[in-house]
């Protein structure tokens, strides 16, 4: 079967900047997210297509490989991680004549978990805890399934390897496929006398609180996959995997673009027009900025290293510091007497006394 293309996935070119990468990513986590599209399998499936997508072509090493040998597991191996011998089990059914290995506990499944965080944990990373239900090792039968004092017993069916070999003749030859036995499921043995507590599966449902670390630089809609924090496996099987979603609180003060911040600031007209000095929030402080006479609605300012932390990387993006000149639109009396006098000055022609601007709206006054 033919390889995934990538940046199909995200909807992109096979040129695309990471930037380009990073914004397509995060508009196809937010629409296809399963807090957005709840008891939708397929954008469910789609989510986590796409993540992994963006996990492969955000690595610069990884999407190297993928776009010399359309897979990330480099030269030697084209096909992924797996061994020679893996792919030919896949293609044929596990047919060859190797003595099987025991197949043992199976891992226990992925979960997925969603985490509201703030802008400041996504700017500078921060340590979360969070409540969560998952099968957890039995401690009554230290996850063997077994009653205290007893032991399983080895399966019959496969002599305790967990694998059921089946000889077949053909034109080539004898040839040996190899299956999961069907009676121990892999396991290799059996249990006579089940735990009371977990009733043989090892494990049991507990609630519990997890401490998670929360990288900085991270964006709305990232993704951490934790291994071994998943799950536990039955019978002993080791942890599955656990996929944190990161859902980041919309924060009134500022615009997020990549690793840059944008903030809106207001000033008179009439700041604006003589200059002034004003204050504006940070993510953790404040900052004073000179605004010069004459400035414009629009101008911007920009406060270097004051953004968000670069994901993997050192530095910090910048915060950008938009002008919004506000413009009065009821004045009492005395001000609106004082500009008329001011565009008469200056030779300018104005709305008298209704209408415009700078009405006194009289008739409000009845």
């Amino acid at each position: 079967m033919a390889s995934p293309d990538l940046y199909a996935i995200l909807e992109v070119n096979a040129t695309a900047s990471a930037e380009e990468l990073k914004k397509s990513y995060r508009r196809l986590a937010r629409e296809h997210h399963p807090d957005n599209n709840p008891d939708d399998a397929k954008a469910e499936a789609r989510f986590k297509e796409v993540s992994q997508a963006y996990e492969i072509l955000s690595d610069p090493e990884r999407r190297a490989n993928y776009d010399r040998f359309g897979s990330d597991a480099g030269p030697g191996n084209p096909f992924g991680a797996g061994s020679v011998q893996d792919i030919f089990d896949m293609f044929f059914g596990g047919m060859s004549g190797r003595q099987p290995g025991r197949r043992g506990p199976q891992p226990g499944p992925d979960a997925e978990i969603s985490v509201d965080i703030t802008l400041d944990d996504a700017a500078f990373g921060a340590t979360h805890e969070v409540a969560i239900t998952l099968p957890q090792r039995c401690i009554t039968c230290n996850g063997s399934g077994c009653a205290p004092g007893t032991s399983p017993t080895t399966c019959v069916e496969c002599a305790g390897l967990g694998e059921v070999r089946r000889v077949r003749n053909s034109i080539l030859g004898q040839m040996v496929t190899s299956s999961a036995c069907p009676r121990c499921n892999g396991v290799g043995s059996r249990i006579d006398t089940p735990c009371k507590d977990c009733h043989g599966d090892g494990r049991i449902n507990v609630a519990t609180s997890m401490t998670i670390q929360i990288p900085a630089g991270v964006e709305d809609g990232s993704t951490m996959r934790l291994s071994d924090r998943g799950p536990a496996g039955s019978r002993g099987g080791p942890n599955g995997r656990l996929f944190v979603h990161l859902r980041v609180t919309p924060d009134e003060r500022f615009e997020r673009s990549g690793d840059d911040l944008h903030h809106e600031a207001h000033v008179a007209f009439t700041q604006a027009t003589l200059g002034t000095t004003i204050e504006v929030p940070t993510l953790r402080d404040h900052q004073t900025i000179e605004v010069a006479a004459g400035s414009a609605n629009g101008t911007v300012h920009r406060l270097r290293h004051e953004g968000v932390e670069h994901l993997h990387g050192r530095g910090r993006g910048d915060l950008y510091v938009h002008l919004v000149v506000d413009v009065p639109t009821d004045l009492d009396d005395t001000s609106a007497d004082l500009l008329r006098q001011l565009a008469a000055h200056r030779g300018e022609v104005v709305h008298e006394h209704s209408g415009g601007l700078f009405s006194r709206r009289r008739g409000a006054k009845r």
